[in-house]
C-alpha cells in the first residue's frame, strides 16, 4: 500500500508538469536515469549540457522500463522505433544523440546551460501569456491527460507486479555489488 501511495505522488508530479499552464523547461546537466528521465520527458522543453545522458533504467534492473508515463510520452516525442531502442536496450543516450533523436532541443556546455534555459524562457515570455498558455494546451491536447493518467497507473501496477513477484531487482543489486552482469531468472519471490 505504501508503494502505491508513493507511486501516486510521483504520478501526480508528472501530471502536474503536463497540466501547468506555463511551459516547463528542463535544464539537464547530468544523468537523467529512470525516474529522472521520466520527469524530463514530462516537461515541455528540454535543454541538455554536454555531460547529460538519458537511460530507461528499469529494464536493466529486471523490471520494466515503463514508468511514470515514459512509455506514453517518449514514443510521442521521438517515435516508436527510437523509443523501443531506448526502452528495450536500457542503453545510455548521450546529449548529442538525445538532440538528434528529439529528446532535447539543444545541447550546450555545463557553464552555459542556465543561460541557454533562461534565454529560451525569455523568448517565450515575450509572447502573449494567454497565447502561450493556449498554445501549450493545444499542443498537449494530442497527449490527452486522461489517457496519460490511465497509462501511468497501468505502468505502475505492471512495474509493481514484476518487482513483487520476482527476485530480479535483488539480483540486479547483487550483481552490481559483485561487478558482474545480472542473471534474471524471473523466479518468484
Amino acid at each position: 500500500r505504501i508503494a502505491l501511495r508513493a507511486l501516486r505522488v510521483l504520478e501526480d508530479v508528472v501530471k502536474t508538469l503536463r497540466e501547468m499552464s506555463q511551459p516547463v523547461i528542463a535544464a539537464i546537466n547530468g544523468p537523467a536515469v529512470g525516474g529522472g528521465f521520466c520527469l524530463a520527458m514530462a516537461t515541455d522543453l528540454r535543454i541538455a549540457a554536454d555531460t547529460a545522458f538519458f537511460r530507461a533504467a528499469g529494464i536493466n534492473n529486471g523490471l520494466t522500463s515503463a514508468e511514470l508515463g515514459l512509455s506514453y510520452l517518449l514514443p510521442r516525442a521521438i517515435g516508436i522505433t527510437r523509443a523501443n531502442d531506448i526502452m528495450l536496450t536500457g542503453r545510455d543516450i548521450d546529449a548529442v544523440e538525445a538532440q538528434q533523436m528529439g529528446i532535447v532541443s539543444s545541447v550546450t556546455s555545463n557553464e552555459q546551460l542556465l543561460n541557454a534555459s533562461l534565454d529560451m524562457a525569455q523568448m517565450i515570455t515575450r509572447h502573449s501569456h494567454v497565447g502561450v498558455e493556449q498554445s501549450k494546451i493545444m499542443l498537449n491536447s494530442s497527449i490527452d491527460a486522461g489517457s496519460l493518467a490511465g497509462h501511468m497507473h497501468h505502468e505502475g501496477l505492471t512495474q509493481l507486479f514484476v518487482r513483487m513477484t520476482t527476485k530480479n531487482f535483488e539480483e540486479a543489486i547483487k550483481a552490481r555489488k559483485e561487478s558482474r552482469e545480472p542473471v534474471f531468472t524471473d523466479d518468484l519471490n
